[in-house]
């Protein structure tokens, strides 16, 4: 099936669509949909290639997600994790080099798993959720953060125990989460490039033909989060997501 020299599989376009969308839909909505997307285009791309589709997709959501929430960004939390979130896509860069694309791909599996089992304790802790406010923590998070975005793309909740160990109310804790992931995208495009050979004219055009459904999802994504019981929705997505990480260990 061509679109605009972009030659896919029905199943592959249908992959390619639902994470344009999601990614859309997270960005300006409820941030964990964009998670069930990770497994699914790794199930059907394989893991290094998957990750290759999913950075320039997720560069046009962070400029939704941006234009949503610029002015509530505190530049020195977005700066602070930097440093050691840089360390953790170097050490991605160069396991990534050295695994098979089956390794890859189950290594996807487990972090998605980890990053919902963080999801998943930290609602049910709720206000009563407390980490430590220590130096090594916060550092420990930025490590981790780099290092599941450079593999999986599906840093999201480890962040967000970052943003939320500091107290950030929800328009801070978008608007700093919003700067921080578009800084790693976008770090992490040349690393790609250069040293995983996974992002190339075929990865652009992808992306350039799902910017209406990007754009789609953020629309909607913005409406629906006001109109939606959310905490029935994300457990939905939850378990959804779980399922198809599951099936990336089994596979």
């Amino acid at each position: 099936m061509d679109i605009l020299g972009i030659d896919l599989g029905l199943v592959q376009w249908l992959a390619v669509i639902l994470a344009a969308f999601l990614v859309g839909f997270s960005k300006t909505g409820i941030g964990g949909v964009m998670m069930l997307a990770i497994p699914i285009l790794a199930g059907v791309f394989g893991g290094k290639d998957s990750t290759g589709i999913m950075l320039p997709m997720l560069i046009v959501g962070d400029i939704f997600a941006i234009f949503y929430y610029n002015r509530s960004a505190e530049w020195k939390n977005v700066i602070t994790p930097l440093p050691s979130a840089l360390i953790g896509l170097g050490v991605g860069v160069v396991i990534g080099n050295y695994i098979n694309d089956n390794t890859f791909v189950k290594m996807i599996g487990i972090i998605v798993l980890f990053c919902l089992a963080v999801l998943i304790y930290t609602e049910m802790k709720g206000q009563d959720f407390v980490v430590p406010n220590a130096p090594w923590f916060y550092i420990t998070v930025g490590i981790l953060s780099g290092f599941a975005s450079m593999i999986g793309n599906a840093a999201g909740p480890i962040f967000s125990v970052y943003l939320l160990a500091l107290g950030f109310k929800k328009n801070n804790f978008m608007g700093i989460n919003a700067w921080f992931f578009f800084i790693i995208n976008l770090s992490k495009v040349p690393l790609q490039i250069f040293f995983w050979h996974n992002i190339g004219a075929t990865s652009l055009i992808t992306t350039a033909i799902m910017i209406p459904v990007i754009t789609l999802g953020a629309v909607l994504g913005a409406i629906v989060l006001k109109k939606i019981n959310e905490k029935y929705f994300r457990y939905l997505v939850i378990g959804m997501t779980a399922i198809a990480a599951l099936k990336l260990l089994i596979k």
